[in-house]
């Protein structure tokens, strides 16, 4: 009998602890959740983006900076939808951009100072720049190691549109060698931008002045070989630049120096890495490109200084560019640098 006791007793006991101990337990849990409830922190909500519209004049491996900027996500990151749009020659970029059809424009500087030039009220003015240098490249129909610029002496070129940037770094370059553009060569400006490599492909002209893919395309087929940089022989000229109507800068500077920030960080990316991540990154920015002829041409672009450390668009580069205006008979009086750049905020981003 008082065996019998003793175990109801322990199994009374037993049963109150396990029963207290849950009652803790649910107190303890309970006390838990509610001072992770009131400690606890609402997550903010995600800032809305807002959308600006970019008309790029190509679409080419020659602006990667810009690629590895939209592909890393850094215009998200100041807080800008990016919309790319594709002009297809400068004239066609500089329109969208005076039309308002596009926010920013990325082109060849020589469009805003045309635009000055004819007397523009709102003009466009320039506040990045991203290329150094030329972007195109001298295809031969055979290898020349020894080229000199005396090798086009009465031979055909397929060249570009007159008073483009490419057709006029290339008569540069020329009259910088003792060559006249107009006597001791034949240049054909008809063909439109883009179809020059096809038709060199197809037999014409004896040299093509070519952007990339074009220029590495040709070699890979066994139709051509690059026998000079346009860039490395043209000096630093500011090939390409951002720019906006001055009214939209007065009105946006956050939107314009968030843009502004986005690309530095795709320039310092492009500083601090080799070809083969850079074109890892951009990949998906040319789905028609294997992998391996964009690191060829990145590679390329890469060892002759393509892009700059900072987007300061520097007034000696700015001289330069009107110096190759004018040599092209493009210019018929100089414009003030402080109206058409700007480098306020290219110096913010560089901090």
């Amino acid at each position: 009998m008082k065996k019998r006791f003793l175990a109801l007793f322990t199994a009374g006991v037993l049963s109150i602890s396990l029963l207290a101990g849950c009652s803790g337990d649910t107190e303890q849990t309970e006390q838990k959740s509610e001072i992770e409830n009131q400690t606890s922190v609402e997550e903010p909500e995600e800032k809305a983006l807002t959308k600006v519209t970019l008309n790029e004049v190509a679409h080419s491996i020659f602006y990667a900076p810009m690629y590895v900027a939209i592909e890393e996500g850094y215009f998200e990151d100041e807080g800008i939808d990016l919309d790319l749009v594709c002009g297809f020659g400068a004239d066609k970029t500089m329109t969208a951009v005076i039309s308002g059809e596009a926010d920013i424009g990325f082109m060849g500087s020589e469009a805003s100072i045309y635009t000055y030039a004819e007397g523009a009220t709102d003009y466009v003015v320039n506040f990045a720049q991203l290329t150094q240098r030329a972007g195109n490249f001298l295809v031969a129909r055979e290898e020349m190691p020894d080229f000199s610029w005396e090798d086009l002496k009465g031979h055909l070129v397929l060249g570009g549109r007159k008073g483009g940037m490419p057709e006029m770094v290339f008569e540069y370059i020329l009259k910088q060698n003792g060559i006249d553009p107009e006597k001791d060569l034949e240049i054909n400006q008809n063909i439109d931008f883009g179809s020059t490599a096809a038709a060199f492909a197809e037999g014409q002209g004896d040299f093509t002045v070519e952007f990339e893919p074009g220029a590495t395309s040709l070699e890979s087929e066994g139709k051509g070989y690059v026998v000079a940089s346009l860039g490395e022989d043209s000096g630093y000229v500011p090939y390409t630049a951002f720019s906006a109507k001055q009214s939209f800068i007065d009105e946006n500077p956050d939107i314009i120096q968030g843009f502004t920030n986005a690309l530095q960080k795709g320039m310092d990316y492009v500083q601090a890495h080799t070809p083969e991540e850079i074109a890892k990154i951009i990949e998906p920015q040319f789905p028609e490109t294997d992998l391996e002829t964009i690191t060829t041409i990145v590679s390329r672009y890469y060892e002759q200084d393509t892009w700059k450390s900072n987007l300061i668009f520097e007034e000696s580069s700015f001289d330069l560019l009107q110096d190759i205006l004018e040599s092209a008979g493009e210019l018929a009086e100089r414009v003030p640098y402080e109206d058409l750049v700007t480098t306020e905020f290219a110096a913010v981003a560089a901090q």
